[in-house]
């Protein structure tokens, strides 16, 4: 039974391999898939003998896609294992090795570096001893100039010792580990120089011979699509091309490709580089005093429910079977069904889950770096010729209707968004673009403007009551507001013409007339023939409801008056309203009543204040001073007459607006 590993992030280390490990070539590529999303599933496969390791070379923007992706089918190795260089690895080995080759040093640093190293040295003689350090010291290079020269300071046998470096030949180290650390740091070094390009090595342990197959997705170019249309056939034929791109590191040779049409979900996550987690800093808790603390007092606890805690066996059984369930869901899919083609011998297509999958018929061979266009789809459909006129256009102003198709996919595939290049009687005719095309569906195309049709439109609008109702003390109107647009055709060639008017829908309006022959989202569609020499004239109603609420305790007087006169509002209502416009001037009188006695109220008061003053200035005991006397008393007791006339006259007022209020809040018509 073969197994399928999902390889993830197994191994990040430097040295991928034991330098006695052979490396195998990377299994033949048989298969891809190009998706329209921007992925391509590659399939390497072919046969292995005994212990094997593979070599996968990946650019560094398709390394997290690679390893997310990566499957391995080898059903004689129980333990695969991916390693591979990661994005700090070459770094951090470098600066752990004995000889410290990470920021690109030079000889004086590094044998600063290396202090207490034994090493053999050539100058010219040959010296053995340890080092000690780098001492520099100036050095005249000409008149007036002089520069620090490095020396290396050596502990031999004979003492300490300085050598310039400049008349060292050869630096040898005693130390066996030394020089294996060095050869490896420029192994290292070495094939880090291609920063475009990581390796994974798959190690395959298994033995004997035996078919094997490793498959990952990594991103690639989006393939596309052509169409061709030749309306002028006898019957109309539609061919489409797919156009692929090869941007890989690797030639295609007899590879069998397929095509996938969809939107799956896809995203990149960052598993190529290490990724380290922050944890916080926890205090050492093996010393200091315990806390003073007190404590409540205890009862008898209800008895917890028993929480049921699944068994090992169990748990052991739930793991088995969802590895069996990963492994039949990275089982590959079954080869589309083949699909009968036309005269040039195009893709199979079927469905791959919820997506669409065309299988070139034949291997394809395409060298890295190339494109090419292979035959997709060949098939005659149903199609009618017609001009489509679109009703979004300014009012007023002549337009042509443009060139049109109405196709139906009979193809028997799904097929993706593209442009379609037009021929019409054997010449081009324009071109058109098609979005996604289901099987059996059908579509308007346009390609081209007729000039020998013209159309005029011209719009107008009719606002009427419907209906009025009052409840509450709020009155509602119910309007309708029709749209007419107006469509007027002028053929002047001596062809008759087959034309659909979109008239686009009016948010929150019905249609009213004509039936549509069919709608979209967006716009209703209308066919009409045109006849020769002909003109053409297509009214489209449309009705939207408009609803006004008004509330009649917070309007003005005259705004009821004008509705109780409107003929648009019906008679029961104006009868009602006319009522209230009367109980709304009882409202009125009562108030001027009441701000007539307050104004005599006033009056006799301001007066009242004069005489006082008067009376003051003249003095209580003169003849002036006791007439004075005798008109504010005739005054006060003016004042006291008025005070019951003012009482009522509120009372009145009030009384009018109960009235006003309970009769409007009572109407219910």
């Amino acid at each position: 039974m073969k197994h399928f590993f999902t390889l993830i992030v197994l191994l990040a280390i430097c040295s991928g391999l034991p330098a006695q490990t052979q490396t195998d070539a990377l299994l033949p590529l048989k298969r891809v898939v190009i998706l329209s999303s921007g992925l391509a599933y590659y399939e390497h496969s072919g046969t292995l003998n005994g212990q094997s390791v593979l070599s996968l070379p990946f650019r560094t923007g398709s390394i997290n896609d690679a390893l997310k992706s990566l499957v391995v089918n080898d059903p004689a190795s129980a333990n695969p294992s991916v390693t591979y260089q990661s994005e700090q690895t070459l770094l951090e080995t470098l600066r752990s090795l004995k000889i410290d080759l990470s920021d690109s040093p030079d000889l004086p640093r590094i044998l600063s570096r290396l202090r207490g190293a034994e090493v053999e040295i050539t100058a010219p003689s040959v010296f053995s001893g340890r080092i000690v350090g780098i001492e520099y010291r100036s050095s005249v290079v000409s008149p007036g100039s002089q520069t620090n020269e490095p020396w290396l300071l050596l502990n031999t046998s004979s003492g300490m010792r300085l050598f310039s470096l400049k008349e060292i030949n050869s630096i040898n180290f005693r130390e066996p580990g030394m020089n294996q650390d060095l050869n490896r740091a420029l192994d290292l070094i070495s094939e880090s120089r291609n920063t475009n390009t990581r390796n994974l090595l798959i190690n395959l342990n298994g033995s004997g011979s035996r078919q094997a197959s490793i498959s990952y997705v990594v991103p690639s170019p989006v393939w596309k699509v052509s169409y061709r249309l030749d309306l002028g056939a006898a019957s109309p034929l539609f061919q489409g091309w797919a156009i692929v791109d090869n941007d890989s590191d690797t030639d295609w040779h007899e590879v069998e490709l397929s095509l996938v049409a969809g939107r799956p979900a896809s995203f990149i996550q960052n598993l190529y580089p290490p990724y380290y987690v922050s944890r916080p800093v926890v205090p050492l808790s093996i010393a200091g005093t315990a806390p003073a603390a007190t404590h409540d007092y205890g009862y008898a606890a209800m008895p917890e429910a028993e929480i049921a805690m699944p068994s090992v066996s169990a748990a052991r059984a739930r793991a088995s079977s969802s590895y069996d369930m990963a492994a039949e869901e990275y089982a590959p899919a079954p080869m589309a069904q083949a699909l009968a083609g036309g005269a040039v011998e195009t893709a199979r297509g079927g469905a791959a889950g919820d997506q669409f999958e065309f299988t070139i018929k034949r291997p394809i061979s395409l060298d890295r770096r190339m494109s090419a266009m292979l035959p997709l789809v060949e098939s005659g459909i149903n199609a009618r010729k017609v001009l489509i006129f679109s009703g979004s256009g300014a009012a007023g102003r002549t337009t042509n209707p443009r060139l049109g198709a109405e196709i139906t996919n009979s193809s028997g595939m799904k097929l993706p968004a593209g442009p379609i290049t037009v021929y019409d009687g054997g010449v081009y005719a324009g071109d058109a673009l098609i979005e996604f095309w289901n099987e059996n569906e059908k579509r308007l195309i346009s390609y081209g403007e007729d000039l020998s049709v013209t159309g005029v439109i011209t719009q107008s609008n009719t606002r009427a009551v419907s209906s009025v109702n009052i409840s509450g003390g709020v009155m509602t109107i119910n309007r309708s507001l029709t749209h007419i647009k107006s469509y007027v055709f002028r053929n002047t060639g001596n062809v008759s013409k087959q034309l659909v008017v979109e008239h686009p829908k009016t948010p929150s309006a019905n249609l009213v007339a004509p039936e549509a022959d069919e709608q979209t989202p967006s716009s209703y569609r209308f066919n009409m023939t045109l006849g020769a020499d002909r003109e053409l004239m297509v009214n489209v109603s449309e009705m939207q409801p408009i609803s006004e609420r008004i509330t009649l305790l917070s309007v003005r007087p005259d705004t009821i008056l004008s509705y109780s006169t409107s003929q648009e509002i019906p008679q029961n209502v104006r009868t009602a309203l006319r009522r209230a416009v009367e109980l709304r001037q009882a409202i009125e009188t009562a108030e001027t009543a009441e701000r007539d006695l307050e104004g005599r109220r006033t009056r006799l008061a301001a007066e009242q204040e004069r005489i006082r003053r008067n009376l003051e200035a003249a003095g209580n005991q003169t003849q002036q001073g006791q007439e004075y006397l005798r008109r504010l008393v005739s005054i006060d007791n003016d004042i006291d007459r008025l005070a019951p006339e003012i009482e009522k006259a509120r009372a009145d007022t009030r009384t009018a607006q109960r009235a006003y209020e309970n009769y409007l809040n009572g109407l219910n018509l």
